[in-house]
């Protein structure tokens, strides 16, 4: 694929793509959120009540009305003009959040040092520039403040990677392949829509994150828990490797 496609192409498709996008989340998510990133997320956002939250790539907003029910103070931004149409429309009057255009790549608009914590959602994996996003992120929170982030698994989820199968369609193994390929790829999401991923390795993520100036605090690959297991027994084949990596870091005080 041409190398220099960027971020305002995945802004494009992600326009199109908003409604049936959002025709998949409850209030808890997408399944995969469901099942994987929203109890991980909020087991290291650990207690938000009165505190000041970006959720940065905020989609059609479930993450920032579960913040905000539980007393946080939520400024919410997106590429997706429609995304945000929607986020305000699912969102009750009785629940505050501010939310704002804007791609992570440049908020420009948001004040240095303004928030206790960012959590961002599946977005970093979407931006071409995501050092620069990295650099904001850093630049928004209090000194102290903690980055939350979850991302596809770049070690698992690459540019050629998917089930080895038998004829009958029995799955085998997880193939991955094109590991140290870094750039931008097509990834099919929905019925129609072919989403654009920017790959990067895993060691390439954390250097960036270190040369930023942030303090590495915890990883987490998520799996399903039991009670999610019980409740949709398909996704036990998640044991076998990991989708998704959450990442918990810290600006130094």
């Amino acid at each position: 694929m041409d190398q220099n496609v960027g971020t305002e192409e995945s802004i494009k498709r992600w326009e199109r793509f908003a409604d049936a996008y959002s025709q998949n989340h409850s209030e808890q998510g997408d399944l995969h959120k469901e099942v994987f990133l929203t109890p991980t997320l909020l087991s290291l956002l650990e207690k938000v009540e009165n505190k000041s939250i970006l959720d940065a790539g905020c989609g059609e907003g479930y993450f920032s009305r579960i913040l905000a029910r539980s007393g946080a103070n939520v400024i919410a931004v997106d590429y997706s003009k429609r995304m945000l149409e929607i986020a305000q429309e699912r969102t009750s009057k009785d629940i505050i959040i501010d939310y704002q255009y804007g791609n992570c790549e440049d908020l420009h608009f948001l004040q240095d040092c303004t928030f206790d914590v960012i959590v961002s959602n599946m977005v970093m994996h979407d931006l071409a520039k995501y050092e620069k996003a990295f650099q904001e992120m850093y630049r928004l929170l209090k000194n102290g403040g903690s980055f939350v982030f979850s991302i596809l698994h770049p070690c698992f989820v690459t540019p050629e990677s998917g089930w080895e199968r038998t004829e009958d369609g029995k799955k085998l193994h997880w193939n991955v392949d094109q590991y140290f390929y870094e750039g931008v790829y097509e990834q099919p999401l929905g019925n129609n829509e072919k989403m654009l991923l920017f790959h990067r390795t895993l060691s390439n993520y954390l250097n960036t994150l270190i040369e930023t100036g942030f303090n590495l605090e915890k990883i987490v690959e998520p799996k399903p828990s039991k009670e999610m297991i019980r409740k949709y027994p398909a996704f036990s084949e998640d044991f076998r490797s990991a989708d998704f990596i959450v990442f918990k870091v810290r600006k130094n005080l």
